[in-house]
């Protein structure tokens, strides 16, 4: 049994997570350094070093944590649902220290322009490419998926951007999730003839052969020890994505089929990891019941724990997003279990940790063909943008009013994804930064007819995929954002209970459950949504605009938490 005292010498010392040690002093005097954010005692046979939903992000950025991430049924309260001042206190956390900017929303605007942006892979290449020098044959490198799509370089190469920077970062295996939303015609030539380690996803099943599309399980020999890697792809993807790009693929959580492979997995090998995409509450309720997977490297929701959370025998890790984070996990293996381990979470503050040359050189040629549209100015923010939690960011907020504008509606809808980078009040809006927003292969803006009776009902649906009780019912993304309207919320309800007092925003009138209203929207699953793509949309609303102040919102009240 590992202590959280044992847990907590994590790094060259307990300091490096606490506000008040080493980091937290260098943090205080806003002197960061490579090796102080890298220092680490290891421990053990064999590293994992882990980072998941990165979304294209070839860039340093600015990425605000959610205010509000809310916890239902046995998870209520649990990390990662502790969010702002609470996160800070449960962790011990000084406010103000570079930990609390990187792993909070407390104060982020003022923090951000003292500690600057975070990521970056050349970045992550440094840091990567340290602990191997210091762990030579020990080290793992493991890409949790969500990782080809969410730039404009990345829509125009079909992912080909990222696969290149991937191979170039060597990457030892992968799973995925928006990766499919490139097709599976695009999915598969990548895996067999441009990628240059296992893509591997056990629940993606061939529905007209009824086999397995993709490798299940890998083997690799590190620090001595025969090391299994299971993979499974995000079981809803054809849910939360269109089904038509991916139309002769099933997905599912696949309980059974996990336990089969780490049961064969377990015959075979000193320790098995499982790289997941599932998103955390998942995992966690898949740890409770299945037996023999010593690590989840877990994924999907965005979420970045400074401690790793054990559930039995397993240990669940949680890597954040957009790159700025590399997880490294240090375990001791003896007799097939794992008896010792040290974990951090390393944050890539740009400023400190130095690029690494050939990454910046290919990262570089990546980007200059496409500068012209990138780097296009159109317009400038006097408020801080951004997009994380359970419901409306401020970026939200803008697409969302975009929507209501441009496409002359009374009610915008627009998807609850986690992705996008942040901007400061005060920056300029590149065109990079809206496709950092939108950049998806579906991204018609839609204008059509809705009852209020249909307006609550894909509401209530889509409140159950986050809010129901039971993590293999949650079906990952936060709440759909609104414009134009008001609503009361219940997390604690059962569908169909949820959602009540909706009423127009502009009047405050209550939607009549009969009446027809004009709804806008994007990233429809349907194959014949027909409309401008969603990026033209706001960016020519923002280059009306010019000057984004706080853009206007509804007001959602919450209960039952």
């Amino acid at each position: 049994m590992i202590s959280r005292r044992d847990f907590a010498t994590a790094g060259a010392a307990a300091a490096l997570l606490a506000g008040s040690g080493a980091l937290g002093r260098l943090a205080a005097q806003q002197k960061l350094t490579q090796d102080a954010l890298l220092a680490f005692a290891p421990v053990g046979q064999v590293t994992l070093l882990h980072f998941t939903d990165i979304h294209a992000q070839l860039s340093p950025l600015y990425f605000r944590e959610p205010s509000v991430n809310l916890g239902v049924g046995a998870v209520r309260g649990l990390p990662p649902h502790i969010t702002g001042a609470a996160l800070l206190k449960k962790y011990g956390l000084k406010p103000g220290s570079a930990e609390a900017y990187a792993l909070s929303n407390v104060d982020f605007a003022r923090l951000a322009a003292s500690y600057g942006r975070l990521g970056g892979l050349d970045r992550m290449a440094t840091a990567v490419n340290a602990v191997r020098a210091e762990r030579p044959g020990r080290t793992l490198l493991l890409d949790g998926g969500d990782t080809w799509q969410g730039d404009y370089i990345a829509l125009k190469s079909r992912g080909g951007s990222m696969v290149a920077a991937m191979n170039a970062l060597g990457v030892d295996v992968m799973t995925a999730h928006w990766e499919f939303t490139y097709g599976s015609d695009r999915v598969t030539e990548i895996v067999e003839d441009e990628l240059k380690f296992p893509f591997l996803a056990g629940n993606v099943r061939d529905t007209e052969w009824n086999e397995g599309v993709f490798e299940s399980t890998h083997y690799f020999e590190r620090g001595g020890l025969t090391i299994a890697v299971i993979g499974q792809a995000f079981p809803f993807t054809p849910i939360a994505n269109p089904r038509h790009l991916m139309e002769t693929w099933s997905f599912g959580i696949r309980e059974k089929e996990i336990r089969k492979a780490v049961a064969a997995a377990r015959k075979k090998s000193d320790l098995v990891v499982l790289l997941s995409h599932n998103g955390f509450d998942v995992d966690r309720k898949l740890a409770s019941r299945v037996d023999g997977i010593d690590v989840i490297l877990t994924g999907h929701t965005h979420d970045a724990l400074p401690e790793a959370v054990r559930v039995r025998d397993t240990l669940l890790v949680a890597s954040g997003s957009h790159g700025k984070f590399l997880s490294r996990l240090d375990l001791e293996v003896k007799n097939r279990k794992v008896s010792d381990f040290r974990y951090r979470l390393i944050p890539l503050f740009s400023d400190a940790i130095a690029p690494d040359t050939k990454m910046k050189a290919l990262l570089d040629g990546l980007r200059a063909p496409h500068r012209a549209v990138t780097e296009k100015v159109i317009g400038r923010t006097d408020t801080l943008l951004y997009r994380r939690g359970n419901f409306n960011g401020t970026f939200d907020d803008l697409i969302c009013n975009a929507l209501l504008e441009e496409r002359d509606a009374e009610i915008s809808l627009s998807p609850g994804f986690r992705w996008g980078a942040s901007l400061l009040p005060g920056q300029d809006i590149f065109m990079n930064d809206v496709y950092n927003q939108t950049a998806i292969t579906y991204p018609a803006a839609y204008r059509i007819k809705f009852t209020g009776a249909f307006l609550k009902t894909v509401l209530e649906d889509v409140a159950d995929n986050i809010f129901n009780p039971d993590p293999y019912y949650q079906q990952g993304g936060d709440m759909v954002r609104v414009g134009g309207l008001n609503y009361d919320i219940d997390v604690g309800q059962k569908i169909g209970h949820r959602i009540s007092n909706m009423t127009l925003m502009r009047n405050g009138a209550p939607i009549d459950p009969a009446k027809e209203y004009t709804v806008a929207g994007w990233a429809s699953v349907n194959p014949d949504t027909e409309g401008p793509p969603i990026w033209e949309v706001v960016a020519g609303y923002i280059g009306r605009k010019k000057v984004i102040a706080q853009p206007a919102r509804g007001k959602i009240r919450v209960s039952g938490a």
